[in-house]
């Protein structure tokens, strides 16, 4: 592992644990045992850091989306797939760092945001697409609006102004907003489908 990849992933920690505003550049280096003289070597400041990461994050999703993609059977397989794979990132992930995101660092956020208006639609348009051929999810549905309603779901389940953090557990929302989103698109069929996977899960 290279130094850079040694900061990035060291910070990731610290960051997950306690918000990214919390988290000096002292703290990281006391975590890597080296010195904050190294960690500006690489980067510049803290937002430089953070740019980083959040890139690296991104590459890692999108490459964990292609797997699950490519290893599923059909549509609702994915679908579920999905879910189980967001589960454990939300798992990991403090409220805290998205609201810290995007107060403290624009351009980070931005690249988050970009993220999901083109990699993230486009994959669900090509899934809802899919699956309408496959027979699982309703051919009536305007594949374009509702993968861009399913991305913004997303990022309302992590608005606070909507779901205060002392009052709803923010996994516990993305899973119903999820769920409330995958059964509203399925055909009969998948519906079967749905349910079937679902019990198998929960068993």
């Amino acid at each position: 592992m290279s130094q850079t990849e040694r900061i990035v992933s060291g910070s990731e920690e610290l960051f997950l644990k306690a918000g990214i505003k919390s988290v000096t550049m002292d703290d990281i280096a006391t975590h890597l045992g080296m010195s904050k003289k190294t960690i500006y070597q690489f980067f510049k400041d803290k937002n430089e850091l953070v740019f980083a990461l959040v890139k690296k994050k991104l590459k890692d999703d999108e490459d964990q989306v292609a797997a699950i993609i490519s290893q599923s059977g059909n549509v609702i397989e994915e679908m579920i797939n999905m879910m189980k794979c967001s589960e454990e990132i939300f798992s990991r992930i403090n409220p805290i760092v998205i609201h810290d995101l995007q107060k403290y660092h624009p351009e980070a956020w931005k690249q988050f945001q970009d993220f999901k208006s083109g990699v993230l639609v486009h994959t669900l348009e090509q899934l809802l697409s899919k699956g309408i051929k496959q027979g699982y999810i309703r051919p009536d549905i305007d594949v374009k609006i509702l993968a861009r309603m399913r991305v913004a779901q997303v990022e309302m389940g992590f608005n606070a102004a909507i779901f205060p953090l002392a009052e709803f557990n923010t996994w516990k929302v993305q899973q119903q907003l999820l769920e409330h989103f995958n059964y509203g698109i399925c055909t009969l069929k998948g519906y079967k489908l749905l349910n079937q996977y679902k019990n198998i899960i929960e068993e």
